[in-house]
């Protein structure tokens, strides 16, 4: 398997560190608000890499809380209410987003008020290794220029970060330079503390991962949102390395960010949205898909329009499930030869699924490579001799069996076919804000219309829910409908 690491900027070998058992830690949410889409994006990816890496070894998969922040306690101020509340609440909504994904639950999700002490105690340490300092305030700041390897993982030289610090207002005076960073944060008037060697106060953003990956590392994998590569993992490893010496992990693993309407996602632009949100026009299946559709470490760019063409896409998988369940319970199988190109292709498909997600977890082509099977299903249907050849049963057969597997690795394709119909229909009458008693009124009537073989008000009611948005099929168990 090969897997791309930030730090050397290439793919490489992916070879557990310690015989079968794959650490992997993931930075999970600052827990002040209801999770967005880039939330659910890099959970999926993360996701899908955990079950492709448990097909081939055991997985130790952890996932944190971030449950005390300058965030959380400013919401929790806002709306007056206590700050520990306010990250239950969060962490709670978290779960609840995310089962409706499929996303599996972490093995561990530690949260940072569970490692007070051991933020304390690394605190210490890298003070008294000389890479940290208290200020007369009871401030800790880590010293960025005392750890040589500083910018190796952002690829970032010090003039540069300098820059960027330098353009920052409100630089605190008791810093010894401009580049350092807070470890420990002295309590302010009204706020959470707690008691360590340097007065009252609380950990700082950074080093609460640090604290929480002690025991474990070298950690396989350290994973998250290619905003997190700086300035949170930079420090990250510059913490863990210089307390604890050799490396926090040996891949680091980013997905690419997610823009709306081709705009980077912004409470300031207005194009913030939220999981719950989508899930209000689309179903979560389809979110998942959509956000799957494209390789992780590239930008997606997220628009309703985007969504209903993989909502299509869903619907031409699901049609197929039917259409193969209907042709294994009706056809009288025949000994027809079915194409030597044809099976070749079949035998083909089925390694590559594997080959894609092993190449970089590329789900974009798995993805593909699934409807490459689709249409050579749809092929063997289509074909009057083939539909019916001995051959084309046991493919359909694999077909359908394929479909475990793809749902065990991707999370996707396991569905039920008449729920899935059944469910797009009802969020998309929703997502059209179609008035359904008015359409089951016409469509009563229009029945009854055809009962009396008057074919003029028949089409003319078909017409009338045609503008609607309402496709008709006669059948000869009588009138189905569907949108648009």
């Amino acid at each position: 398997m090969l897997l791309y690491n930030t730090l050397s900027r290439s793919k490489e070998e992916f070879v557990p560190l310690r015989g079968d058992t794959v650490h992997i830690y993931v930075c999970g949410i600052t827990a002040y608000d209801l999770c967005h889409i880039g939330h659910a994006r890099s959970a999926l990816v993360f996701d899908v890499l955990v079950r492709h890496l448990r097909s081939k070894y055991k997985v130790h998969f952890i996932r944190n809380f971030t449950d005390i922040d300058d965030k959380i306690i400013a919401r929790a101020q806002k709306e007056q209410r206590d700050w520990r509340e306010v990250g239950t609440t969060y962490m709670a909504a978290f779960h609840e987003d995310m089962d409706r994904l499929g996303v599996l639950r972490a093995d561990e999700e530690p949260k940072a008020t569970e490692f007070i002490q051991e933020i304390i105690d690394l605190c210490s340490k890298l003070i008294n290794g000389g890479y940290a300092y208290a200020t007369s305030t009871g401030d800790v700041y880590y010293r960025v220029r005392s750890y040589a390897d500083y910018g190796k993982l952002s690829h970032r030289s010090l003039d540069e970060m300098l820059a960027g610090a330098s353009a920052r207002v409100n630089q605190v005076a008791e810093k010894e330079d401009p580049l350092d960073f807070a470890l420990w944060k002295s309590a302010k008037e009204g706020e959470p503390f707690w008691e360590s060697p340097w007065g009252l106060g609380r950990p700082g953003w950074h080093i609460e991962c640090s604290a929480m990956t002690a025991s474990w590392l070298p950690l396989d994998i350290h994973g998250g949102g290619q905003d997190l590569i700086f300035p949170h993992h930079e420090n990250e490893m510059a913490q863990s390395c210089a307390a604890m010496g050799g490396i926090m992990a040996k891949f680091w693993v980013h997905n690419g960010f997610v823009q709306i309407n081709s705009e980077k996602m912004s409470k300031s632009l207005g194009n913030y949205t939220t999981i719950r949100d989508i899930l209000e026009n689309f179903l979560p299946e389809t979110l998942r898909f959509f956000l799957l559709g494209k390789h992780y470490r590239s930008p997606i760019d997220f628009s309703h329009q985007d969504m209903e063409e993989a909502e299509r896409a869903q619907k031409r998988f699901y049609q197929t499930i039917e259409d193969c369940a209907q042709a294994l319970n009706k056809s009288k199988w025949k000994h027809t030869p079915v194409p030597e190109d044809m099976l070749t292709e079949w035998e083909t498909l089925g390694k590559r699924f594997d080959e894609a997600l092993d190449d970089d977890l590329n789900t974009a082509q798995a993805i593909g490579i699934v409807f490459s099977q689709v249409r050579l299903v749809n092929k063997l249907l289509e074909d009057k001799n083939l539909r019916s050849a001995q051959k084309t049963q046991q493919l359909l057969q694999s077909f359908l069996e394929r479909r475990d597997h793809w749902q065990k690795q991707l999370g996707l394709f396991g569905g039920d076919a008449v729920q899935f119909f059944a469910s797009l229909k009802e969020i998309r009458i929703k997502r059209k804000n179609i008035d359904l008693a008015n359409i089951n009124t016409l469509l009563e009537k229009r029945a009854q219309a055809r009962q009396v073989r008057d074919f003029a008000k028949s089409d003319q009611l078909r017409t009338e829910l045609l503008a609607l948005g309402v496709e008709i099929h006669d059948t000869p168990n009588g009138q189905t409908w569907d949108l648009t």
